[in-house]
Protein backbone atom coordinates (compact mmCIF):
# COMPACT_ATOMS: atom_id res chain seq x y z
CA UNK A 1 0.00 0.00 0.00
CA UNK A 2 1.37 3.58 -0.67
CA UNK A 3 2.08 5.58 2.56
CA UNK A 4 -0.33 8.07 3.27
CA UNK A 5 0.64 11.59 5.61
CA UNK A 6 -1.59 12.17 8.36
CA UNK A 7 -3.50 14.61 5.97
CA UNK A 8 -4.14 12.02 3.65
CA UNK A 9 -2.02 12.66 0.84
CA UNK A 10 0.32 10.66 -0.07
CA UNK A 11 4.00 11.30 0.99
CA UNK A 12 6.10 13.26 -1.83
CA UNK A 13 9.10 11.28 -2.45
CA UNK A 14 11.45 10.08 -5.24
CA UNK A 15 10.27 6.75 -7.04
CA UNK A 16 12.80 4.81 -8.71
CA UNK A 17 11.93 2.23 -10.67
CA UNK A 18 14.30 -1.03 -11.98
CA UNK A 19 16.49 -3.30 -11.40
CA UNK A 20 17.84 -4.65 -8.25
CA UNK A 21 20.62 -6.95 -8.94
CA UNK A 22 22.88 -9.18 -7.28
CA UNK A 23 26.42 -8.70 -9.11
CA UNK A 24 29.14 -11.33 -9.35
CA UNK A 25 32.02 -9.66 -9.30
CA UNK A 26 35.39 -11.99 -10.27
CA UNK A 27 38.69 -9.80 -10.45
CA UNK A 28 41.46 -12.05 -11.77
CA UNK A 29 45.42 -12.04 -10.07
CA UNK A 30 46.83 -12.56 -13.01
CA UNK A 31 45.86 -12.31 -16.99
CA UNK A 32 43.47 -15.15 -17.54
CA UNK A 33 43.95 -17.60 -19.98
CA UNK A 34 41.14 -19.31 -22.08
CA UNK A 35 39.85 -22.13 -21.17
CA UNK A 36 40.96 -22.62 -17.53
CA UNK A 37 40.62 -21.16 -13.87
CA UNK A 38 42.82 -18.36 -12.63
CA UNK A 39 43.57 -16.93 -9.20
CA UNK A 40 41.81 -13.82 -7.87
CA UNK A 41 38.63 -12.67 -5.57
CA UNK A 42 35.15 -12.88 -6.23
CA UNK A 43 32.52 -11.08 -4.30
CA UNK A 44 28.76 -10.75 -4.15
CA UNK A 45 27.69 -7.20 -4.53
CA UNK A 46 24.49 -5.23 -4.47
CA UNK A 47 23.66 -3.78 -7.49
CA UNK A 48 21.34 -2.87 -10.68
CA UNK A 49 21.22 0.58 -12.02
CA UNK A 50 17.80 1.36 -10.38
CA UNK A 51 18.95 -0.18 -7.16
CA UNK A 52 22.15 1.37 -6.89
CA UNK A 53 20.99 4.65 -6.94
CA UNK A 54 18.36 4.39 -4.87
CA UNK A 55 20.71 3.45 -2.21
CA UNK A 56 23.24 6.42 -3.04
CA UNK A 57 20.34 8.89 -2.38
CA UNK A 58 19.35 6.81 1.18
CA UNK A 59 22.88 7.10 2.14
CA UNK A 60 22.82 10.87 1.65
CA UNK A 61 19.63 11.56 3.28
CA UNK A 62 16.97 10.91 0.63
CA UNK A 63 14.17 8.58 1.26
CA UNK A 64 13.31 7.06 -2.62
CA UNK A 65 10.17 5.12 -3.02
CA UNK A 66 11.72 1.87 -5.04
CA UNK A 67 9.61 -0.09 -6.96
CA UNK A 68 11.19 -3.33 -8.56
CA UNK A 69 10.83 -7.16 -8.72
CA UNK A 70 12.92 -9.85 -6.88
CA UNK A 71 11.79 -13.89 -7.02
CA UNK A 72 12.32 -15.98 -3.53
CA UNK A 73 15.68 -17.60 -4.51
CA UNK A 74 19.32 -16.92 -2.94
CA UNK A 75 19.64 -13.74 -4.96
CA UNK A 76 16.57 -12.37 -4.18
CA UNK A 77 16.82 -13.04 0.00
CA UNK A 78 20.15 -11.28 0.27
CA UNK A 79 18.73 -7.76 -1.59
CA UNK A 80 15.54 -8.12 0.49
CA UNK A 81 16.70 -8.58 3.21
CA UNK A 82 19.73 -5.97 3.10
CA UNK A 83 17.26 -3.85 1.63
CA UNK A 84 15.28 -4.33 5.04
CA UNK A 85 18.19 -3.62 7.11
CA UNK A 86 18.47 -0.04 5.99
CA UNK A 87 15.12 0.72 7.06
CA UNK A 88 13.95 0.83 3.32
CA UNK A 89 10.16 0.49 2.24
CA UNK A 90 9.26 -2.43 0.31
CA UNK A 91 6.11 -2.26 -0.64
CA UNK A 92 7.34 -1.76 -4.52
CA UNK A 93 8.97 -4.51 -4.60
CA UNK A 94 7.20 -7.00 -6.06
CA UNK A 95 7.91 -10.86 -4.43
CA UNK A 96 6.69 -14.21 -6.81
CA UNK A 97 8.09 -17.74 -7.02
CA UNK A 98 8.21 -17.38 -10.53
CA UNK A 99 10.60 -14.78 -10.30
CA UNK A 100 14.28 -15.87 -11.07
CA UNK A 101 16.34 -12.54 -9.52
CA UNK A 102 18.47 -10.32 -11.89
CA UNK A 103 22.22 -11.57 -11.80
CA UNK A 104 25.08 -10.24 -13.45
CA UNK A 105 28.28 -12.11 -13.58
CA UNK A 106 31.23 -9.34 -13.89
CA UNK A 107 34.94 -10.39 -15.22
CA UNK A 108 36.86 -7.15 -13.87
CA UNK A 109 40.09 -6.32 -15.11
CA UNK A 110 43.21 -5.05 -12.73
CA UNK A 111 42.00 -1.45 -13.43
CA UNK A 112 38.39 -2.33 -11.71
CA UNK A 113 37.16 -1.89 -15.27
CA UNK A 114 34.55 -4.62 -16.97
CA UNK A 115 36.42 -6.79 -19.11
CA UNK A 116 33.81 -9.32 -19.85
CA UNK A 117 30.33 -9.97 -18.26
CA UNK A 118 26.68 -12.18 -18.44
CA UNK A 119 23.39 -10.13 -17.33
CA UNK A 120 20.11 -12.47 -16.46
CA UNK A 121 17.71 -9.65 -15.86
CA UNK A 122 14.99 -10.98 -17.82
CA UNK A 123 12.48 -10.56 -15.13
CA UNK A 124 12.74 -6.79 -14.38
CA UNK A 125 10.79 -6.80 -18.15
CA UNK A 126 8.58 -9.98 -17.28
CA UNK A 127 7.16 -8.59 -14.08
CA UNK A 128 7.94 -4.81 -13.76
CA UNK A 129 4.87 -4.89 -15.68
CA UNK A 130 2.39 -1.70 -16.59
CA UNK A 131 -0.32 -3.23 -14.10
CA UNK A 132 2.31 -3.16 -11.12
CA UNK A 133 3.57 0.26 -11.66
CA UNK A 134 0.09 2.05 -11.78
CA UNK A 135 -0.59 0.55 -8.39
CA UNK A 136 1.63 3.46 -7.51
CA UNK A 137 0.28 5.59 -9.43
CA UNK A 138 -0.29 7.90 -6.44
CA UNK A 139 2.98 8.13 -5.15
CA UNK A 140 4.38 8.84 -8.39
CA UNK A 141 2.11 11.73 -8.98
CA UNK A 142 3.23 13.39 -5.47
CA UNK A 143 6.88 12.80 -6.53
CA UNK A 144 9.41 14.98 -7.03
CA UNK A 145 11.33 13.31 -9.09
CA UNK A 146 10.58 9.56 -10.98
CA UNK A 147 14.16 8.11 -12.12
CA UNK A 148 13.14 5.22 -14.22
CA UNK A 149 16.12 2.72 -16.05
CA UNK A 150 16.10 1.41 -19.62
CA UNK A 151 16.03 -2.18 -18.07
CA UNK A 152 12.14 -1.49 -17.81
CA UNK A 153 10.43 -2.77 -21.06
CA UNK A 154 8.80 -0.30 -23.53
CA UNK A 155 5.48 -0.81 -22.13
CA UNK A 156 6.53 -0.40 -18.11
CA UNK A 157 9.02 2.64 -19.43
CA UNK A 158 6.09 3.92 -21.54
CA UNK A 159 3.35 4.11 -18.29
CA UNK A 160 5.74 4.75 -16.20
CA UNK A 161 6.35 8.44 -17.89
CA UNK A 162 2.68 8.62 -18.41
CA UNK A 163 2.05 8.45 -14.90
CA UNK A 164 4.51 11.27 -14.54
CA UNK A 165 3.00 13.40 -16.79
CA UNK A 166 -0.61 13.62 -15.34
CA UNK A 167 1.32 15.25 -12.27
CA UNK A 168 4.14 16.91 -14.49
CA UNK A 169 6.67 15.02 -12.18
CA UNK A 170 10.40 15.21 -14.00
CA UNK A 171 11.36 12.19 -15.18
CA UNK A 172 14.90 11.23 -15.08
CA UNK A 173 16.20 8.87 -17.69
CA UNK A 174 19.02 6.58 -17.04
CA UNK A 175 19.95 4.51 -20.44
CA UNK A 176 22.08 1.00 -18.33
CA UNK A 177 23.59 -0.22 -21.84
CA UNK A 178 24.26 1.41 -25.50
CA UNK A 179 21.57 -1.79 -26.41
CA UNK A 180 18.75 -0.64 -23.96
CA UNK A 181 19.45 3.19 -24.44
CA UNK A 182 17.60 3.05 -27.59
CA UNK A 183 14.49 2.93 -25.57
CA UNK A 184 14.32 6.51 -24.81
CA UNK A 185 12.77 6.57 -28.51
CA UNK A 186 9.07 6.19 -27.87
CA UNK A 187 9.42 8.11 -24.47
CA UNK A 188 11.83 11.44 -25.49
CA UNK A 189 9.04 13.94 -25.01
CA UNK A 190 8.79 13.13 -21.11
CA UNK A 191 12.25 13.16 -20.53
CA UNK A 192 13.56 16.12 -17.92
CA UNK A 193 16.43 14.65 -17.54
CA UNK A 194 19.19 12.01 -19.25
CA UNK A 195 22.53 10.63 -17.97
CA UNK A 196 24.44 8.67 -21.24
CA UNK A 197 28.07 8.34 -21.45
CA UNK A 198 29.65 9.27 -24.78
CA UNK A 199 28.74 5.91 -26.40
CA UNK A 200 24.93 5.45 -24.78
CA UNK A 201 24.56 9.19 -26.07
CA UNK A 202 25.39 8.07 -29.90
CA UNK A 203 22.91 5.25 -29.70
CA UNK A 204 20.48 7.58 -28.01
CA UNK A 205 20.62 10.07 -31.46
CA UNK A 206 20.84 7.17 -33.30
CA UNK A 207 17.41 5.79 -32.52
CA UNK A 208 16.01 9.16 -32.03
CA UNK A 209 17.03 9.86 -35.82
CA UNK A 210 15.63 6.56 -37.42
CA UNK A 211 18.96 6.64 -39.05
CA UNK A 212 22.49 6.03 -38.48
CA UNK A 213 23.92 9.39 -38.56
CA UNK A 214 26.19 9.59 -35.63
CA UNK A 215 29.50 7.50 -35.38
CA UNK A 216 31.09 6.73 -31.79
CA UNK A 217 34.23 8.71 -30.89
CA UNK A 218 37.74 8.63 -31.72
CA UNK A 219 38.91 10.69 -28.68
CA UNK A 220 42.68 10.79 -29.23
CA UNK A 221 43.62 12.45 -26.26
CA UNK A 222 41.37 15.15 -27.01
CA UNK A 223 40.63 17.82 -25.00
CA UNK A 224 37.37 18.32 -23.44
CA UNK A 225 36.10 21.47 -25.43
CA UNK A 226 37.11 19.25 -28.91
CA UNK A 227 35.09 16.59 -27.44
CA UNK A 228 32.49 18.51 -26.87
CA UNK A 229 32.50 20.30 -30.10
CA UNK A 230 32.74 16.32 -31.67
CA UNK A 231 29.90 15.15 -29.40
CA UNK A 232 27.36 18.29 -29.76
CA UNK A 233 25.48 17.39 -32.65
CA UNK A 234 23.94 14.39 -30.75
CA UNK A 235 23.58 16.44 -27.86
CA UNK A 236 21.65 19.01 -29.78
CA UNK A 237 19.57 16.10 -31.40
CA UNK A 238 18.83 15.07 -27.91
CA UNK A 239 17.61 18.24 -26.68
CA UNK A 240 15.95 19.11 -30.07
CA UNK A 241 13.94 15.86 -29.35
CA UNK A 242 12.46 17.07 -25.86
CA UNK A 243 15.17 15.94 -23.10
CA UNK A 244 15.60 19.00 -21.68
CA UNK A 245 19.06 18.42 -18.98
CA UNK A 246 21.76 16.27 -20.45
CA UNK A 247 24.08 15.28 -17.78
CA UNK A 248 26.74 13.70 -20.32
CA UNK A 249 29.41 11.45 -18.52
CA UNK A 250 32.78 11.72 -20.11
CA UNK A 251 34.91 9.26 -17.90
CA UNK A 252 37.60 10.59 -16.17
CA UNK A 253 37.07 13.76 -17.67
CA UNK A 254 34.20 14.45 -16.10
CA UNK A 255 30.45 15.58 -17.29
CA UNK A 256 29.09 17.63 -19.19
CA UNK A 257 26.06 19.49 -18.39
CA UNK A 258 23.52 20.53 -21.61
CA UNK A 259 20.44 21.93 -21.44
CA UNK A 260 18.70 24.19 -24.44
CA UNK A 261 15.89 26.67 -23.17
CA UNK A 262 16.05 25.48 -19.86
CA UNK A 263 17.60 27.53 -16.66
CA UNK A 264 21.40 25.48 -16.14
CA UNK A 265 19.94 26.76 -12.12
CA UNK A 266 17.23 24.68 -12.62
CA UNK A 267 15.88 22.92 -9.25
CA UNK A 268 12.12 20.99 -7.76
CA UNK A 269 9.45 22.93 -6.58
CA UNK A 270 9.99 23.99 -3.10
CA UNK A 271 6.41 22.18 -1.45
CA UNK A 272 8.18 19.05 -3.12
CA UNK A 273 11.98 18.99 -1.36
CA UNK A 274 12.62 17.62 1.87
CA UNK A 275 15.54 18.26 4.36
CA UNK A 276 16.30 16.18 7.20
CA UNK A 277 19.26 14.94 8.55
CA UNK A 278 22.26 14.53 6.51
CA UNK A 279 20.05 16.09 3.64
CA UNK A 280 19.37 19.28 5.65
CA UNK A 281 23.34 19.44 6.52
CA UNK A 282 24.39 19.09 2.89
CA UNK A 283 21.72 21.56 1.54
CA UNK A 284 23.54 24.18 3.86
CA UNK A 285 26.97 23.41 3.74
CA UNK A 286 26.70 23.80 -0.10
CA UNK A 287 24.06 26.86 -0.27
CA UNK A 288 26.73 28.54 2.07
CA UNK A 289 29.96 27.81 -0.18
CA UNK A 290 28.73 27.70 -3.46
CA UNK A 291 26.72 29.96 -4.98
CA UNK A 292 23.48 29.24 -6.41
CA UNK A 293 22.90 31.14 -10.38
CA UNK A 294 26.35 30.82 -11.41
CA UNK A 295 25.68 31.13 -15.30
CA UNK A 296 22.07 33.01 -14.73
CA UNK A 297 23.33 36.69 -15.46
CA UNK A 298 22.32 38.23 -18.79
CA UNK A 299 25.58 38.31 -20.28
CA UNK A 300 26.10 34.46 -20.20
CA UNK A 301 22.59 34.30 -21.34
CA UNK A 302 23.31 36.66 -24.29
CA UNK A 303 25.81 34.72 -25.68
CA UNK A 304 24.27 31.37 -25.76
CA UNK A 305 20.65 32.11 -25.48
CA UNK A 306 19.08 28.51 -26.78
CA UNK A 307 22.23 26.37 -25.68
CA UNK A 308 24.49 26.30 -22.77
CA UNK A 309 26.82 23.34 -21.29
CA UNK A 310 29.20 23.80 -18.62
CA UNK A 311 32.21 21.05 -17.71
CA UNK A 312 32.58 19.64 -14.41
CA UNK A 313 35.88 17.95 -13.83
CA UNK A 314 36.43 14.68 -12.76
CA UNK A 315 38.15 14.53 -9.19
CA UNK A 316 41.61 12.18 -8.66
CA UNK A 317 40.74 9.15 -6.68
CA UNK A 318 42.42 6.12 -5.70
CA UNK A 319 40.75 3.59 -7.74
CA UNK A 320 39.48 0.37 -6.37
CA UNK A 321 36.56 -0.84 -8.82
CA UNK A 322 34.52 1.72 -11.26
CA UNK A 323 31.18 -0.28 -11.48
CA UNK A 324 28.87 2.25 -9.01
CA UNK A 325 30.53 5.32 -10.26
CA UNK A 326 27.74 6.20 -13.30
CA UNK A 327 24.89 4.96 -10.51
CA UNK A 328 26.22 7.24 -7.54
CA UNK A 329 26.37 10.16 -9.50
CA UNK A 330 23.18 10.39 -10.36
CA UNK A 331 21.93 9.12 -7.05
CA UNK A 332 24.14 11.71 -5.77
CA UNK A 333 22.77 14.63 -8.00
CA UNK A 334 18.40 13.10 -7.59
CA UNK A 335 19.05 13.37 -3.78
CA UNK A 336 21.17 16.99 -3.75
CA UNK A 337 17.83 18.14 -6.30
CA UNK A 338 15.39 16.67 -3.82
CA UNK A 339 16.79 18.62 -0.95
CA UNK A 340 16.35 22.15 -2.67
CA UNK A 341 19.71 22.60 -4.48
CA UNK A 342 20.10 23.39 -7.79
CA UNK A 343 21.20 21.23 -10.79
CA UNK A 344 24.62 22.57 -10.66
CA UNK A 345 25.36 22.40 -7.25
CA UNK A 346 24.10 18.49 -7.42
CA UNK A 347 26.28 17.74 -10.33
CA UNK A 348 29.00 18.91 -8.13
CA UNK A 349 28.04 16.57 -5.47
CA UNK A 350 26.95 13.76 -7.84
CA UNK A 351 30.85 14.03 -8.77
CA UNK A 352 31.83 13.91 -5.17
CA UNK A 353 29.61 10.64 -4.09
CA UNK A 354 31.12 8.87 -7.78
CA UNK A 355 34.54 9.60 -6.42
CA UNK A 356 33.51 7.61 -3.16
CA UNK A 357 31.89 5.21 -4.80
CA UNK A 358 35.57 4.29 -6.85
CA UNK A 359 37.77 3.89 -3.64
CA UNK A 360 35.35 1.07 -2.23
CA UNK A 361 34.67 -2.39 -2.86
CA UNK A 362 30.59 -2.24 -3.33
CA UNK A 363 28.75 -0.40 -5.74
CA UNK A 364 27.75 1.96 -3.41
CA UNK A 365 29.57 3.03 -0.04
CA UNK A 366 28.46 1.67 3.44
CA UNK A 367 28.82 5.39 4.38
CA UNK A 368 29.16 9.31 2.64
CA UNK A 369 31.48 11.81 4.97
CA UNK A 370 29.52 14.57 5.22
CA UNK A 371 33.01 17.06 5.38
CA UNK A 372 34.70 14.96 2.31
CA UNK A 373 31.41 15.09 0.29
CA UNK A 374 30.96 19.20 0.52
CA UNK A 375 34.72 19.78 0.37
CA UNK A 376 35.27 17.51 -3.01
CA UNK A 377 31.61 19.09 -3.85
CA UNK A 378 33.08 22.69 -3.45
CA UNK A 379 36.29 21.64 -5.55
CA UNK A 380 34.42 20.46 -8.70
CA UNK A 381 31.79 23.49 -8.33
CA UNK A 382 34.49 26.10 -8.28
CA UNK A 383 36.10 24.86 -11.14
CA UNK A 384 33.33 24.00 -13.41
CA UNK A 385 33.64 25.82 -16.85
CA UNK A 386 31.10 26.76 -19.54
CA UNK A 387 32.18 26.17 -22.83
CA UNK A 388 32.83 28.00 -25.74
CA UNK A 389 30.37 27.13 -28.60
CA UNK A 390 30.16 28.28 -32.21
CA UNK A 391 27.63 30.20 -33.53
CA UNK A 392 26.69 26.99 -35.83
CA UNK A 393 26.49 23.21 -34.89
Amino acid sequence: MEKQRKDGEVEAVPVVIGGMVLDIQATSSIPPHPRTTCPGQIYYVQGGVARNIAECMTKLGAQPFMISALGFDMPGNLLLEHWKSAGLRTEGIRKHKDIKTPTVCHILDVTGEVAAGVASVEAVEMFLTPEWIQRFKHTIHSAPLLIIDANLSPPALEVSCRLAAESNVPVWFEPVSIAKSKRIAPIVKYITFASPNEDELIAMANALSSQNLFRPIERNNCSTDTLFQMLKPAIWLLLEKGVKILVLTIGSDGVLLCTKGESISWRICLEKTQQHGFSRQLFENMTSSCPSNLYSDSKVLERSPNFLAVHFPALPASVVRLTGAGDCLVGGMIASLSTGLDVMQSVAIGIAAAKASVEVDSNVPSQFSLPTITGDARIVYSTAKLLQHQSKL
